[in-house]
């Protein structure tokens, strides 16, 4: 079981947390196609290795929160707060 260190709650358990899947680089503009928005929901690199993450501390402060996590070993890499401009 991983061991998340929550930015405001400090270490919980995993089954504390639900992950919000990975962070894309930037939102299309409101103007984009149903063809980009769908690719911008769906479609994501699936990258081995580190990965930007957004997770929910659902079962503690109920804050969002982005993460780097290993996807080979699972490891959390760094834990912070969202940062501005990402959604």
């Amino acid at each position: 079981m991983l061991r998340i260190a929550c930015p405001w709650c400090g270490p919980r358990d995993e089954t504390e947390f639900v992950n919000g899947g990975e962070v894309p680089a930037a939102r299309p503009d409101e103007r984009c196609s149903d063809a980009e928005w769908t690719a911008h929901l769906f479609e994501h690199d699936n990258v081995r290795g580190a990965l930007r993450e957004r997770w929910l501390h659902a079962w503690g402060c109920r804050r969002w929160f982005d993460a780097r996590r290993d996807t080979v070993s699972h490891a959390i890499l760094a834990i912070g707060e969202i940062e501005d401009g990402a959604r």
